[in-house]
C-alpha cells in the first residue's frame, strides 16, 4: 500500500498542481480519480472541505489535507525536498511569496476569465453565478481577461526576473503551480506573452513526463469544451 493517497478532480489544473509534483518529487503514492464523489458522506468525512487535489497519510494530525501548495510544502519539509522548496530563508520567503500571489491575485482573475469557458462554477458573490444578464456577465469576464496581464507580468519581472525559473536553475514549487495554472488560459485563447510560452515549454522539457501526464489531461478537457462550442 502506498504511503500516500493523492485524491483528485483530473481536468482541474489546481489538482495537476499536485499531479505533477508528487511525480516529480517521485514520492510513493497513489492516485484515485473522485470526481463526482466529493459531496459524498465518505468523502466529506475524511475530507469537510470537499475539495481536491486531497492526500490522505496516517502521518497528518488529521489524516488528510487539502490545498495544493500546502500539499507541496508539506511534503517537501516532511521528505527534505530541497531542490523543490529550498530551506534558505530568503529563497523560499520568494517561493511562498509566488505561490501566495497567484492564489490570492492571479487566479480569482483567472477564474473569472476561464471558468465560464470550461463549465466550471463560479464562485459564490461573483457575476458570473448572479442573476445578471449574459450582457454583464461577458463584460466581467472580459474584465477580467483584461486585468489578466498586470500580474502575469509581475512573475516574469520580480519573480523569475533573469533566471530560467522561479526557484532558479530548476522548477520549484511555485513554478510547477504557475506553469499549470496557466494550461487554463487556452481555453479562452488567451494569447500568452513569448515569455511565458517559453517558460512553460521549459518546464515542460525539464519535469518530463511528470508534467507532460497529468498536462494531458487538462489539455485534453480543454479542447473537448472548446470542440462543444
Amino acid at each position: 500500500m502506498s504511503a500516500i493517497q493523492l485524491n483528485v478532480i483530473k481536468p482541474s489544473v489546481n489538482n495537476m498542481t499536485a499531479r505533477v509534483f508528487l511525480r516529480a518529487a517521485k514520492l510513493d503514492f497513489s492516485e484515485k480519480d473522485v470526481y463526482g464523489q466529493t459531496r459524498t458522506p465518505e468523502y466529506l468525512a475524511r475530507a469537510p472541505s470537499h475539495l481536491t487535489p486531497m492526500i490522505e497519510t496516517a502521518d497528518l494530525p488529521k489524516g488528510a489535507l487539502w490545498e495544493s501548495c500546502a500539499i507541496m510544502q508539506y511534503l517537501c519539509n516532511k521528505h527534505g525536498l530541497d531542490d523543490f522548496y529550498p530551506k534558505d530563508p530568503e529563497a523560499r520567503a520568494m517561493i511562498d511569496s509566488a505561490m501566495f500571489y497567484l492564489i490570492g491575485t492571479f487566479y480569482p482573475y483567472l477564474a473569472r476569465a476561464t471558468y465560464p469557458a470550461l463549465n466550471f462554477p463560479l464562485y459564490a458573490g461573483e457575476v458570473g453565478c448572479s442573476d445578471a444578464d449574459a450582457p454583464t456577465k461577458e463584460a466581467a469576464r472580459q474584465a477580467a481577461v483584461a486585468a489578466l496581464a498586470e500580474p502575469l507580468d509581475v512573475f516574469r519581472a520580480f519573480y523569475i526576473g533573469d533566471k530560467p525559473f522561479i526557484g532558479g536553475a530548476r522548477p520549484s514549487i511555485a513554478d510547477i503551480r504557475l506553469a499549470a495554472t496557466l494550461e487554463f488560459l487556452a481555453a479562452i485563447d488567451y494569447a500568452l506573452p513569448d515569455w511565458a510560452k517559453t517558460y512553460m515549454a521549459n518546464i515542460e522539457r525539464t519535469l518530463g513526463p511528470a508534467y507532460a501526464e497529468p498536462a494531458a489531461d487538462v489539455r485534453g478537457y480543454v479542447n473537448y469544451v472548446k470542440s462543444q462550442r
